[in-house]
């Protein structure tokens, strides 16, 4: 009977983490490339009863959680007609970096494209981390009446006698494992060795085989039919699991019951 009661605390509290993961996804539905979490459980260690039968007798001790995983299919696209959001419409993120982080330091990745340009031509995020190019360096399109953004990350100044050249490139990184990437908040991610063993390589679109849309956001990959599902179920599994508890300590009660 203790067992049965450890093994609904365990159950519990894998279940109070799914909805954890659950109220994340859902308080993001609208958070610009933002991508979804997901949890797998795995079975505790067994105990075992006997071994004199042809197979082992074995009682299991409970759950665990076995991995939290971010998922990191695409979003889709929404318009905004503003030239500075970019959505990578393919694999790959686009590569930002904290001003006052010193040279390779404070890089990080994002899906999320909105972006704006400061008052001295920096293409910045809404935290105000410097968009990179492909070289690795700060774009800046300062010194151009206009500019546009074309599908092949090509950020193209025009003068104002209307001669034009191509300022910069989009920089994308593409790790082989996404899902091995660290959130850092904010719709950012850290590199990482699990997510890439070589280290961060920057790229244009054209060599990252992607495109780059302009005028448009990638919006959150969360479901919500899904996720509602997701949390009938955990709420189902809570309950269950508490009401093994209920019961062990009802049937405790009774062996009590028995000395009076």
């Amino acid at each position: 009977m203790l067992r049965s009661m450890y093994s609904g605390i365990s159950g519990m509290k894998n279940f109070q983490v799914k909805l954890d993961v659950i109220g994340n996804n859902i308080s993001n539905v609208n958070t610009v490339g933002f991508k979804k979490s997901t949890i797998t459980f795995q079975d505790l260690l067994s105990q075992n009863m006997s071994n004199s039968g042809a197979n082992p007798m074995q009682v299991g001790l409970g759950s665990t959680s076995a991995s939290l995983n971010v998922n990191h299919n695409a979003g889709s696209a929404m318009s905004t007609g503003v030239g500075t959001d970019l959505t990578i419409m393919g694999d790959g993120f686009f590569v930002v970096q904290d001003p006052e982080a010193p040279g390779a330091e404070g890089q990080y990745l994002t899906r999320a494209g909105n972006f704006t340009v400061t008052a001295d031509g920096n293409l910045v995020t809404a935290q105000g981390y410097n968009v990179l190019g492909d070289d690795g360096q700060p774009i800046n399109i300062s010194g151009y009446d206009s500019y546009t953004i074309n599908r092949l990350g090509e950020v193209i100044g025009k003068q104002a006698d209307g001669t034009e050249e191509v300022a910069a490139n989009i920089g994308i990184a593409t790790p082989e494992n996404p899902a091995g990437l660290r959130k850092f908040g904010g719709s950012l991610y850290e590199m990482t060795n699990i997510a890439s063993p070589g280290g961060l390589v920057i790229e244009n679109a054209a060599q990252a085989g992607t495109e780059i849309g302009s005028g448009m956001l990638e919006m959150s990959n969360v479901d919500l039919t899904e996720e509602f599902t997701e949390m009938i179920i955990a709420q189902r599994g809570f309950q269950a699991n508490s009401r093994t508890i209920t019961t062990s300590d009802e049937l405790l009660q009774e062996v009590v019951n028995l000395k009076r």
